[in-house]
């Protein structure tokens, strides 16, 4: 199992402190997700407040990129972290005071989405220099494997609260979590970037060369486009499973906590999944993963088509297994490429194709499902991407 990065003491702070913001966060993702569909019981807004929270990583996480690899990393997200706090907290007071309208939502959703924009290339570039290079691999596996533990407790437990103590309490509960995890990133030692003695790069020059860094390489370009098509249909139906929960099953806020759990619960076992197989070798992206995505695509109808509440946490959980195999091995890929000082610009880009395909794939599939159905739109756009992508990929080997 690839879990060397463990070894450092440096690392097994940051895991450790992470695991308390990541708990937050994923209670908050359920929290705010039962508030909108408690509010509207409207898909569509459902869908909305996905692609607000998600949409500004299309625009800004490139701009972050760039900054991430010129400033003091460490700095940067202790100030983005301190951020999404006091959105939390912000949440928990609207709430209280009873000012939580559908524009209160959009409003405090696109602040957390501006934060989570700065908060991608931060992040993806932090972990890595908290550990030797070699280790690099290791740290995409761990980072994957905390995130998902902590996305199969969070929706649990904000669930669970949701149920006994109500929304307020929960919003004030998610929000004081998110204090350990801030402090620990004052305590951590950050490896320097590579120093090339040249003067930087005039901004937008710099941005430039990000993106010409993702095009001319052909593993990084592959991963992008494999990675931003399972973000779009299998992560974009995780972001609208509310209705399906109480939509559909009629299984309230506990059923919706549930159903989110499984999906951890799968994303876990991807996670390890990932781990005991043999370290990934730079320049190729492996063929295990590619068809493991094509069968996630095919999952998402399995989802829109299950008949029984069992059926849909089995198919739940499986689309997750496959979005986090997918991301550690297109992460590995793509950060095997890279050196330090062009981390935060490349996967920034990385955010963008993932965060924005959740978004914008999360909106068209909640306007669709107003239109046409839930159940019709998951099974449709399933079989689409599937055979999408098996065309991209057909023609790909071919050439």
């Amino acid at each position: 199992m690839n879990l060397a990065a463990l070894t450092s003491s440096n690392f097994r702070t940051y895991v450790a402190g992470s695991i308390f913001g990541l708990l937050a966060i994923w209670m908050q993702r359920v929290t705010i997700g039962w508030i909108a569909w408690d509010m509207t019981r409207s898909p569509s807004f459902v869908g909305s407040v996905a692609l607000v929270q998600f949409a500004p990583a299309i625009f800004l996480s490139p701009l972050f990129g760039v900054w991430v690899d010129r400033l003091d990393v460490k700095r940067a997200i202790i100030v983005v972290q301190s951020v999404n706090c006091a959105v939390m907290f912000a949440f928990f007071g609207c709430f209280a005071l009873g000012w939580m309208t559908p524009v209160t939502m959009i409003v405090l959703t696109l602040i957390s989405g501006i934060a989570l924009a700065a908060n991608h290339p931060m992040r993806m570039s932090l972990t890595p220099r908290l550990v030797p290079r070699e280790m690099v691999g290791s740290v995409v596996n761990i980072v994957a494997i905390n995130f998902n533990v902590a996305r199969t407790l969070g929706p649990a437990i904000g669930g669970a609260l949701i149920g006994t103590i109500g929304v307020q309490a929960t919003l004030l509960t998610q929000a004081i979590l998110f204090l350990p995890f801030i402090f620990v990133l004052f305590l951590l030692q950050v490896r320097p970037r590579r120093e090339t003695g040249a003067k930087p790069e005039p901004f937008f020059r710099s941005l430039k060369n990000g993106v010409a860094q993702v095009w001319q390489s052909p593993v990084i370009r592959h991963a992008m486009v494999v990675g931003g098509t399972l973000a779009t249909v299998g992560r974009g139906a995780l972001e609208i499973l509310p209705p399906l929960a109480d939509g559909v099953f009629e299984r309230g806020p506990e059923g919706l906590g549930v159903l989110l759990t499984a999906t951890g619960v799968g994303a876990v076992i991807g996670g390890f999944f990932k781990a005991v197989l043999p370290p990934q070798n730079p320049g190729r992206v492996p063929r295990v993963t590619i068809f493991t995505i094509l069968i996630g695509l095919l999952l998402v109808s399995v989802l829109g088509a299950a008949p029984t509440w069992p059926l849909a946490l089995t198919a739940a959980a499986a689309i997750a297994f496959v979005t986090t195999v997918c991301a550690i091995s297109m992460q590995t890929a793509i950060q095997l490429e890279l050196e330090d000082d062009m981390r935060g610009r490349v996967m920034s880009l990385w955010a963008v194709v993932v965060a924005g395909g959740s978004a914008i794939g999360a909106w068209m599939l909640g306007v669709s499902a107003d239109v046409i159905g839930y159940q019709e739109t998951l099974i449709g756009a399933g079989v689409l991407a599937a055979l999408g992508l098996g065309g991209y990929l057909l023609r790909t080997r071919i050439k």
